[in-house]
């Protein structure tokens, strides 16, 4: 966001409450009337005692309050951000965003067809093209279900039985979100504009119905894939579906920067990346483009 603060009233020099406490009262308000939304940044330190006419330690105590609260996460090198609170859904992309404003960048995904991650990273990647962005290095590790052998979802609704061709039709949907990350990420690579990419992609033969992020080994997203009822057509004919579906699954988020003694947010992440590299180095196998 801009550093526009016209949304923050000035300070009362008549109210009894410290200088600091003020400050958390007008951003509180701020957060909670959603003119500062999850995943938004704040304005900076510097910016926010300029507008109040304070010292710096003042705004910082100001944002200790908030943090205890849990209304707020402050992520080393990029700032202080809108905590989205694990029990309400957040949307991806400014997280995405967030994690490369750092110098080094690693996301981890595990899911279905990596189309949701495909879209976010499309807009960011802009981002860096545009010199708008300037990590140095990205490397991502994409994990989804290999549709080249039995499933138990995808299947047709009509016997609720593995069926090849509806597979395969997911898989051209995969390869081509996948084929599509690669070739952005090398095509900074080759352009100069970082100085290292890398992504990495294995299969596995676990059916899909759940979706892991994890940006940065600090903040991990975690959310269900609902099972649909729909048509698709398969070689002209329109064939119904049980279908995991990405677009309807609904993200929660978990940082180890928001962990206190109340907490298991941070065990969350540790946890999480525990189960994604353990998948990663056992039953995962490279993925192979036909």
């Amino acid at each position: 966001m801009s550093e526009g603060l016209e949304y923050l009233d000035d300070l009362d020099p008549d109210d009894p409450r410290t200088e600091s406490q003020q400050i958390a009262n007008k951003l509180r308000a701020a957060i909670l009337m959603k003119k500062l939304q999850p995943g938004d940044k704040l304005p900076s330190q510097p910016a926010l005692a300029s507008r109040f006419g304070v010292a710096r330690e003042t705004v910082k105590a100001a944002l200790r309050l908030l943090a205890a609260e849990h209304l707020i996460v402050s992520r080393q090198g990029s700032g202080t951000f809108v905590r989205a609170q694990t029990e309400r859904p957040v949307g991806l992309r400014p997280h995405v965003e967030a994690a490369f404003e750092r110098t080094h960048v690693s996301i981890d995904f595990a899911g279905f067809g990596s189309e949701t991650l495909r879209n976010t990273l499309s807009e960011v990647l802009d981002k860096v093209r545009a010199g708008r962005l300037t990590p140095e290095s990205v490397v991502i590790r994409i994990m989804v279900s290999d549709m080249s052998v039995p499933m138990a979802l995808p299947c047709r609704a009509d016997t609720a039985a593995d069926d090849p061709a509806v597979r395969m039709r997911q898989k051209r949907i995969s390869e081509r979100s996948i084929d599509a990350i690669v070739d952005d990420v090398q095509e900074l690579t080759d352009l100069g504009l970082i100085k290292s990419g890398s992504v990495q992609v294995r299969v596995h033969g676990i059916p899909p119905v759940l979706k892991l992020y994890i940006l940065n080994n600090e903040d991990a997203f975690f959310g269900f894939y609902p099972v649909v009822e729909h048509d698709v057509t398969i070689k002209g004919e329109p064939i119904p579906i049980y279908d995991p579906m990405g677009k309807d699954a609904t993200l929660f988020q978990y940082s180890v920067s928001e962990s206190d003694d109340t907490s298991t947010a941070a065990e969350y992440v540790r946890q999480a990346r525990a189960w994604f590299d353990s998948i990663w180095n056992t039953i995962a196998r490279e993925y192979a483009h036909d």
